[in-house]
């Protein structure tokens, strides 16, 4: 018997210095929308600051995405010495394929750039549903993409 649940690692080296990086993921809401547009509608805070724990995001993705039209994440926990953040996906076309859907992000030095760690766990709804990688792609391309615009900035 397959087991449903998984677990992805993912590591992406950045040019952007780490507090620079690490602030711009925490400003996310309001820096995502405006630096991709292709990928982003609007990020709303629908409960907490969007920061601190127990904060929920809905996040609208911009069409002809090809993950979803939306999703809303909450956060389940912050540590801003180690530059973590865990998140996890409560509502969305994410969670017809998932029962669960947990994220976690650390950022931490590497040379005169960053190294961002991401990781997701999941548990599929059925054995049939393929593992993330559509997402895990997405978060890469995320990644990248803001570096650039961060470097370019």
């Amino acid at each position: 018997m397959a087991s449903n649940s998984g677990k992805i690692d993912v590591e992406v080296e950045v040019k952007t210095p780490v507090d620079k990086f690490w602030n711009s993921i925490r400003d996310s809401t309001n820096l995502f929308p405006k630096a991709f547009p292709d990928q982003y509608k609007s990020i709303e805070v629908v409960e907490g600051d969007g920061k601190s724990i127990g904060s929920v995001r809905l996040i609208k993705y911009a069409e002809g995405s090809p993950l979803a039209t939306f999703s809303k994440e909450k956060i389940e926990s912050v540590d801003e010495g180690n530059k973590t953040v865990v998140y996890s996906v409560i509502d969305g076309e994410t969670m017809k394929y998932y029962k669960s859907f947990k994220g976690s992000l650390t950022v931490t030095p590497k040379g005169d750039g960053s190294l961002v760690k991401w990781c997701c766990e999941f548990e599929k709804a059925s054995d049939d549903i393929p593992e993330p990688q559509l997402i895990k792609d997405f978060a890469v391309k995320n990644f990248k993409d803001l570096d650039a615009y961060l470097i370019g900035a």
